[in-house]
Parts: structure tokens; C-alpha cells; sequence
């Protein structure tokens, strides 16, 4: 359980800033959610938090979530976006994916699993961990463990 909202807490939530207008009980989610992760609940995380956490996990782009804040009504930079995106990665409550070039694509979903990613739509489609398996890996190079093994597959239409 998480500890009650402070007075600056609710009026920071209660800003013009926000885009919804939430129960308490799913405006203290966002909060415990950001607090546990290590997080101080502003403004600007709480209004990106609702956009992302607030249905099925998804994929996104640092530009797609700055349209989508905009569109509701919040008014955040880019730069702001990307910070924002690169914070939620590093306390564990996104993951984010590496499709190739310069895109960054962030998946709301931190939880171990692969891709199927469709370039002609920029489409991200998940695939379970244990639908992928190896047989065998290299030996990592020495002082080195292997961290993490993450499978995009492209995807091409056929007629």
C-alpha cells in the first residue's frame, strides 16, 4: 500500500497540467508508481505517466507521446519528453527497444520479451520470451556476462 497523497502532491496533480481529471485512487497509482520507482512525482512525469500506464502496454516514440500530451491538452517540450522517457527507462518502469538507425522506441512493458517489427507500418508487435529459444551462445569476451538477449525480427508484407 502506498502512503497517501501530500496537499503539494494533490495540488501539483490538480494543475492545469493535468489532461484527466482521475479517481483519487488511480491518481495515487501513478503517484506510488512513480515514488516506488525511485521517482518524485511532478507535474510533467504524472501527466506522461497517465498517457503511457493508463492502458494496455504499448509502444512509443518520444514524438508520438509529445502529439499525444499535446493533443490532450499538456504542453511539454521535446527535450522534456525524452528526459522524461530516458528517466522512466533507467528506474525499470519502461524498456527501450533498439530498432535500428536513430529512432528510439520505448516499450511500456519492461518485462523480458522480443519483437516482430513491421518497417513499412513502424509497427512493434510483441513476442513472448519463451516463444524464441537458442541453442547455443558465445562464450561473452572476458570480464563480461551476458546481461540481456533481445531478438527484433523484421517483418516485410507479402501479397
Amino acid at each position: 500500500m502506498h502512503a497517501p497523497l501530500t496537499p503539494a502532491e494533490r495540488a501539483r496533480l490538480q494543475s492545469p497540467l493535468r489532461l484527466v481529471d482521475p479517481p483519487a485512487q488511480a491518481e495515487a497509482g501513478i503517484v506510488g508508481r512513480l515514488r516506488a520507482a525511485g521517482l518524485r512525482p511532478t507535474r510533467q512525469r504524472c501527466a506522461l505517466a497517465i498517457l503511457l500506464f493508463s492502458g494496455p502496454p504499448r509502444h512509443v516514440t518520444a514524438s508520438g507521446l509529445a502529439g499525444e500530451a499535446a493533443a490532450s491538452g499538456v504542453r511539454l517540450s521535446l527535450a522534456t519528453v525524452y528526459n522524461t522517457l530516458n528517466q522512466f527507462t533507467a528506474a525499470g518502469l519502461l524498456a527501450r527497444l533498439g530498432i535500428g538507425g536513430e529512432l528510439a522506441v520505448f516499450d511500456t512493458d519492461p518485462a523480458h520479451h522480443h519483437h516482430f517489427y513491421v518497417h513499412e507500418e513502424g509497427r512493434l508487435i510483441d513476442v513472448p520470451a519463451a516463444a524464441i529459444g537458442f541453442g547455443r551462445l558465445p562464450a561473452p569476451p572476458a570480464g563480461y556476462a551476458i546481461a540481456r538477449i533481445d531478438v527484433v525480427i523484421r517483418l516485410r508484407r507479402i501479397a
